[in-house]
């Protein structure tokens, strides 16, 4: 099934979904299909990312990969949570070895388990990446899904201190539809303010991603790196001026007044 069609899919059965019912579970098979890497996609990965033209493949990019049969899986009947609506809540990544754009995957999806909230159900989806039957990279993905809870939430913990500014990027309104382009992400959220506006925003917001890829490729030596944890805290509104701020091991993206408004936080390896 195209991509196309599973979005189509899962804005059909959607309203039919409830989450958070009692008993739900997810589906117990796994999606496994060989990704060959086109030239053309990903050299414009890169330019949008702004990873080096040439050299190793981008620690993200086999996320790009596995997104047709994730979505593939949340779109199924048997999935229990709504995919329109579903939020990127974190993710983690993990390489075992540097992968080259030459290498031919072969990319395993699944959901590992629902999680309670506090502000509803989240399920964490699970990609592996294999090179002749050897794990080489691996992710696991927060994806939360809003509805009325009984779980109570946590004392607001204390904000993390703001790390050294070191880059400041005024951010294009076309950025989401050139992501979109690179990445076959098209979310209406990040193609246009007035399908944004469809889902409360107030313009289109950049991809989450996006945000994980271009902080990434702002380190010394993008290609030396070998896990990644992201937390996204607020959308980044299209066109919007961000400040990317690091230590060198921990990394933040700020916005707003004087960067007060935190968007995502992260830590290298």
């Amino acid at each position: 099934m195209s991509l196309t069609l599973s979005l189509a899919r899962g804005a059909v059965t959607s309203p039919f979904k409830r989450a958070g019912r009692p008993g739900a579970t997810l589906p117990a098979d796994r999606l496994r299909l060989p990704a060959a890497i086109a030239p053309g996609p990903l050299a414009a990965y890169r330019t949008i990312c702004g990873f080096p033209a040439t050299g190793p493949l981008p620690l993200t990019y086999p996320h790009v990969l596995a997104f047709p049969p994730a979505m593939r899986l949340m779109t199924r009947r048997d999935f229990p949570l709504p995919v329109t609506g579903l939020v990127h809540t974190w993710i983690e990544i993990t390489a075992h070895r540097t992968l080259q754009p030459q290498d031919t995957l072969e990319l395993t999806v699944y959901a590992h388990e629902l999680t309670p909230h506090r502000r509803g159900t989240e399920v964490t989806v699970v990609t592996e990446a294999r090179l002749a039957g050897e794990l080489a990279w691996e992710s696991r993905s927060g994806y939360l899904s809003r509805h009325a809870t009984r779980t109570e939430a946590p004392e607001p913990g204390k904000p993390p201190t703001p790390l050294p500014a070191v880059a400041e990027w005024r951010l294009p309104g076309n950025l989401g539809r050139r992501y979109a382009a690179a990445s076959g992400d098209r979310n209406p959220i990040h193609l246009h303010p007035l399908t944004a506006r469809l889902f409360g925003f107030p313009r289109a917001i950049a991809h989450g991603m996006w945000t994980v890829a271009r902080c990434l490729a702002e380190t010394p030596d993008p290609a030396t790196l070998r896990t990644v944890r992201a937390d996204f805290r607020a959308p980044v509104l299209l066109p919007g001026t961000v400040t990317y701020a690091s230590d060198g091991h921990a990394f933040q993206l700020r916005g707003g007044p004087d960067g007060a408004r935190l968007h995502l936080t992260g830590t290298t390896g």
